[in-house]
């Protein structure tokens, strides 16, 4: 899969794929065809995690070419990651209770024979090799793979979600963490995913048969129950003088910003994660950071240290919001820490969306057309 490491870039590769591919999608999409072939789907989700492009921009795009109904599959799939963010958005201890449980589980020898791709299943090991080679893997086979890690090898989730993080380009909190949670069916209670060797068969074009996976699995259960909470983000409208902005949210052509003095886009070092990204993810964020560090002269590219600098001397700041996850999270204990007056920036169309991630995403799907009218997409 080739990579692109500039907004220009992705939307290049957006207007190739509706162009060559996307009359296609309904019938191919579900197909893996290997590590070399990916163009059966867009493999646009390490720019929309970025929102390098937006989930709103990308849906534009498409629906100036192709009407709703012709297009409609696409478009939900796209949604899934504004769904899940606004989900955990609603339920944040969903995120602070999956760091928690990290702390407490032990990498033993089964863990470290599958992360090492040394199981006795040839499709996993190959896709463990693939994951860390491409730092991608067809949407279909992350199911897969999470049934397999979760009900056949019966390792934690947890560790299955913190391995994915750890070296996806699109990796983020809420998408990630939400979906391992689906497969395990501590999502929607009781509801799993069971990989079957015949589904592995037939979307792989027959490459894995007879594949020996525990296939009558139950789901798991967690006692745990997350009521919905409001999203309160404190917004000041006086005229502060720089914003930050993180890694996860660089689409600055889709905020209208003000004349700051600063603008700070932060890129956490593992010093401070939660989660320790591989290099190479590490690598293919500051790539990003960087072109949009060409588009406007304040912009300013720092580390959590020189964050920390600033802050000492300025304790006022707009924040274009990180949603929910490590990002938000290492700011939110900076704040309390330094005492920081921040004001957080939502864009309009996360803050109308979000409210129908308040159920399952049968309830959100429904709601796409409304979203779409909303801002005059379709």
């Amino acid at each position: 899969m080739q990579v692109e490491i500039s907004r220009d870039g992705a939307l290049k590769k957006l207007d190739n794929f509706i162009n060559a591919e996307l009359p296609n999608y309904n019938f191919k999409r579900n197909f893996d065809l290997g590590p070399d072939d990916k163009s059966n789907v867009s493999c646009l989700s390490p720019y929309i995690s970025h929102r390098l492009i937006t989930e709103y921009e990308v849906a534009k795009i498409v629906l100036a070419k192709f009407p709703y109904q012709k297009v409609e599959k696409y478009i939900q799939e796209i949604f899934w990651r504004v769904y899940w963010k606004g989900w955990l958005e609603l339920r944040p201890q969903v995120w602070s209770d999956f760091t928690e449980d990290l702390k407490a589980l032990k990498e033993d020898d089964n863990y470290k024979k599958a992360i090492n791709g040394e199981t006795q299943i040839k499709c996993f090991n190959d896709w463990v090799n693939e994951l860390k080679e491409n730092n991608y893997l067809h949407n279909h086979t992350r199911m897969w793979f999470a049934s397999i890690w979760i009900f056949t090898l019966n390792l934690p989730w947890q560790k299955g979600a913190e391995f994915f993080l750890k070296h996806l380009f699109d990796g983020d909190a809420a998408s990630n963490t939400l979906s391992w949670r689906w497969v395990a069916g501590l999502q929607t209670k009781g509801k799993h995913y069971v990989a079957q060797a015949w589904n592995i068969s037939k979307f792989t074009n027959n490459k894995y048969q007879n594949v020996k996976l525990n296939e009558n699995a139950l789901p798991l259960t967690d006692k745990r129950e997350y009521k919905l909470s409001p999203i309160n983000l404190d917004y000041d409208d006086n005229a502060n003088e720089n914003l930050l902005v993180f890694e996860n949210e660089l689409n600055l052509e889709n905020h209208k910003l003000k004349n700051y003095k600063n603008i700070y886009l932060i890129l956490l070092t593992n010093e401070v994660r939660k989660i320790k990204l591989e290099k190479k993810v590490l690598d293919f964020k500051t790539q990003i950071i960087n072109d949009q560090k060409k588009r406007l002269d304040q912009i300013k590219v720092i580390n959590e240290t020189e964050l920390q600098s600033s802050a000492k001397e300025t304790i006022s700041f707009d924040v274009i919001h990180p949603s929910i996850g490590e990002n938000y999270s290492y700011l939110n204990s900076l704040r309390k820490k330094l005492n920081l007056k921040l004001s957080f920036i939502l864009n309009e169309e996360d803050k109308f969306s979000w409210q129908f991630s308040n159920k399952g995403y049968f309830n959100f799907k429904n709601n796409i057309p409304n979203i779409l009218s909303k801002f005059k997409i379709n």
